[in-house]
């Protein structure tokens, strides 16, 4: 379980290191990782701050994959560390199944630059995140 909490830190790293990114005004990806409609308007319009919120939460993340492969000591009370290895990968899991409309498995908009990207990359890090994560959890 040990690789398996490094994968998942260097997964969530990497994540929060490209919210970092849009949070500073870059823009590498930012356009494929935002859901649109059929008509191609954007669905969501994150500001800069959310970015920011969104790479601290994902770094927090890492930090605690971190921890619990030995690598790093938190100050973390046993009942956090408890319930977070289940709320983590309960958010990825759900993000994999998503809303049903423009996110996720049983999406209906597919044949937009987002739909393909979500349909061949981010829906299935989302499930392996969770999977690795209940894994981890066990």
């Amino acid at each position: 379980m040990i690789y398996l909490s490094i994968i998942l830190a260097i997964i969530f790293f990497v994540l929060s290191i490209i919210h970092f990114n849009w949070a500073r005004g870059g823009t590498w990806g930012f356009d494929n990782a935002l859901p649109t409609n059929e008509k191609g308007e954007r669905v969501l319009n994150p500001r800069k701050i959310d970015s920011l919120i969104v790479g601290l939460g994902l770094l927090v993340f890492s930090l605690f994959y971190l921890h619990l492969s030995g690598l790093i000591i938190l100050p973390l009370i046993e009942l956090v560390s408890k319930y977070l290895k289940w709320i983590i990968p309960s958010i990825f899991i759900l993000r994999a199944i998503g809303d049903l409309r423009y996110v996720g498995l049983f999406k209906k908009v597919k044949n937009t630059n987002f739909g393909r990207f979500d349909t061949y990359y981010f829906t299935p890090l989302c499930f392996i995140v969770g999977i690795l994560g209940y894994l981890i959890a066990n």
